[in-house]
């Protein structure tokens, strides 16, 4: 049997890109929110070079085609991702994308809660229209499609990986409420993952840190801002850089696959050693 170390070594050609085969997701219904762009998008690239059927949603719906476009060319002739566009704090858009996920797929085997979005502020600059807006969007509506999805993940035995931050389990100064939606997200994992562990259902988490994406610039960083942000990240980032969504998007393969069959309740730091890292001097 080939081993998962000797797994991740194997590549084959898919058209004019080289992957990396590191686990087996074919024939998996994968449900992926905030699958429009950034680590949801090349999550969902992934996915489909690993033989997942793929159920996304976004709020974009041009850059969830693109994405849905770019996923079929990686897929066998007979499938097609499912397409949602919708707001995962609209109880109805969160319904509705669960029933046309089982009415396509018959079944879910993993759910990927990705969606979510950052305010910057402290405690003296947020408001608490702020507050709620990133508790509903990154807790809330986390909690809701993951209770509409359980009953069908317990029927496959499935896996649940959500997206969480380094945030969560290190203080980041100056994004208050982003902080404390991703530690909540990150107790909601321990607990779902212990709730369900009887019933064969798996729930881990991936804590990013810096990652090359619009998460910052759609919190509200000016591009002069952003690239001094990004530059910082070299000296608060032990390794030296930001990461790349792609190896965001490895670790929740791997998550989600048999071949972390034995774990459940992880915390999974994505984040080039910051979590582990002294504090920066100022």
């Amino acid at each position: 049997m080939t081993s998962v170390f000797a797994r991740f070594c194997i590549s084959r050609n898919v058209g004019m890109a080289v992957v990396s085969i590191m686990c087996n997701l074919s024939n998996k219904v994968a449900l992926i929110t905030g699958a429009s762009s950034g680590i949801g998008a090349a999550t969902a690239l992934l996915f489909a070079r690993l033989g997942a059927k793929l159920s996304l949603t976004g709020r974009n719906e041009a850059n969830l085609k693109h994405i849905g476009d770019e996923c079929a060319r990686l897929m066998s002739a007979d499938q097609r991702p499912l397409l949602v566009t919708g707001d995962m704090t609209v109880e109805s858009d969160v319904k509705s994308l669960v029933d046309l996920t089982i009415k396509k797929f018959g079944c879910l085997n993993i759910l990927v809660n990705n969606a979510g979005i950052m305010e910057y502020g402290t405690i003296e600059t947020t408001s608490m229209e702020q507050f709620d807006h990133v508790m509903n969007v990154n807790v809330r509506s986390v909690y809701q499609l993951t209770m509409s999805c359980v009953p069908y993940l317990v029927q496959t035995r499935g896996s649940i990986v959500n997206v969480s931050s380094v945030c969560g389990t290190k203080s980041c100064p100056g994004v208050n409420s982003y902080s404390v939606s991703k530690s909540a997200v990150d107790q909601f994992t321990r607990c779902t993952a212990l709730e369900l562990a009887a019933k064969g259902v798996r729930a881990n988490s991936v804590n990013p840190g810096v990652i090359i994406t619009e998460l910052q610039k759609r919190g509200g960083l000016a591009d002069d801002a952003y690239a001094t942000f990004v530059e910082n990240a070299k000296a608060t980032h032990p390794l030296g850089r930001p990461g790349k969504p792609e190896e965001v998007a490895r670790a929740i393969a791997f998550l989600a696959s048999d071949d972390a069959s034995f774990i459940t309740g992880e915390h999974v730091h994505i984040d080039g050693g910051r979590h582990a890292a002294c504090p920066s001097p100022r």
